[in-house]
């Protein structure tokens, strides 16, 4: 993609924002945000078509309007588009992304619950806001390994923040009987049709001491990119369930969910409808992998 074409697909991104800011801020401001929500959901579909991202998804998610704490790897900023583009939701972030340019206000648009990782308090203020917002309906998406990667190896999930569950089951208005934890692999396996090279995966993966305008510049330059969403068997969070136990299920659903898009095992398909009862849980009795 030429200079040129890169500043006419900003300048059209830009110009959607600037039409849309108003209807959303209002929606936030003076009702439901409903309308809010949505807006959102178009606009980051709209960043996709531009750029040629391309999005798929296998497995079951939750059903439309069901809350849910998401537990996700994390790969790239890219991560925030192509999640936020497939239906309403929200992220948990760390604080200092609320001051970064731009960002930093798409991500308060997008009603992000954000942490300051350095207090120690910050977690239990974070698991009640999540925790409110899980019982009043939202769906949260957590990167619970706490940093991004390179998107072949998993880091162990915290637990910590998936306490918020707990709370949810115990909140103050429309507190739940139980709550369903979220499994979900995210993974980049093709680009301009051909898989991922090892070589390329810094053109995509956005981790370490990288900085973000080159970064930016490869993703924008390089080609079409395949986003493969999978979402893992859900977990029923419950009164009686170990918060640790929990999370470790989640990550070995998602090791397996990252084996079979990179192993392709993950071919595109129709979303199926979520059971009217939350499973089990993800199936642990898989060995976790480095790399996948």
């Amino acid at each position: 993609m030429t200079r040129v074409g890169i500043g006419l697909r900003l300048f059209i991104q830009a110009l959607a924002f600037l039409i849309v800011i108003g209807p959303h801020w209002l929606s936030l401001r003076f009702g439901r945000g409903w309308v809010a929500a949505r807006i959102a959901m178009l606009f980051h579909r709209l960043f996709l078509r531009l750029f040629s991202v391309r999005v798929t998804q296998s497995g079951t998610p939750p059903q439309p309007g069901e809350p849910a704490l998401v537990l996700s790897n994390h790969v790239s900023w890219l991560d925030i588009v192509a999640l936020g583009s497939l239906r309403p939701l929200s992220f948990v972030a760390k604080s200092e992304i609320a001051g970064w340019p731009l960002i930093g206000v798409l991500a308060k648009l997008q009603r992000t619950v954000f942490i300051e990782r350095s207090k120690r308090t910050a977690t239990a203020r974070v698991n009640a806001t999540v925790g409110q917002r899980l019982a009043d309906g939202d769906l949260i998406v957590l990167f619970a390994e706490g940093t991004t990667g390179d998107g072949l190896r998993l880091l162990p999930f915290r637990s910590s923040l998936v306490g918020a569950a707990r709370t949810a089951l115990t909140a103050e208005t429309g507190g739940l009987a139980r709550i369903r934890l979220q499994p979900l692999a995210l993974g980049y396996p093709r680009r301009n049709g051909l898989p991922v090279t090892r070589a390329e995966r810094p053109e995509i993966a956005w981790y370490g001491d990288m900085e973000l305008p080159p970064h930016l510049a490869l993703f924008a330059s390089r080609g079409p990119i395949d986003v493969h969403v999978n979402w893992g068997a859900p977990i029923a969070f419950e009164a009686a369930t170990d918060r640790k136990v929990a999370t470790l299920q989640a990550e070995a659903a998602v090791r397996q969910g990252l084996r079979q898009i990179h192993l392709g095992g993950a071919a595109p398909r129709p979303v199926p409808a979520a059971p009217e009862s939350i499973g089990e849980g993800a199936d642990v009795s898989a060995p976790g992998i480095a790399a996948v």
